[in-house]
């Protein structure tokens, strides 16, 4: 690539980020108003003619690795692997 198609290239990126950004914070504002109205009206269900809503409480189960290293520090270091990856940064 030369560096005219790399500069229109991160311009591009950098465009659409922008626009991904406000669309985004679009959907956020729609999701917090519709979960307002179910809030408001103790719903933890909603149906239209073509489209379902659920808003309720999920509760789940994780494993604490801060605790666990700090509980068990050898043997989290046992259990602890390397990785690597590559990572893309455009700024």
């Amino acid at each position: 690539m030369s560096t005219n198609e790399m500069t229109n290239a991160v311009n591009q990126l950098r465009e659409l980020r922008r626009m991904a950004d406000e669309l985004e914070a679009e959907m956020e504002t729609i999701k917090d108003a519709i979960k307002m109205h179910m809030s408001a009206a103790d719903l933890e269900e909603l149906t239209g003619t073509d489209w379902k809503i659920i808003y309720r409480t999920v509760t789940g189960s994780r494993f604490d690795t801060k605790a666990f290293r700090r509980d068990h520090a050898k043997m989290a270091e046992q259990y602890t692997r390397q990785t690597s990856t590559r990572r893309l940064t455009v700024q």
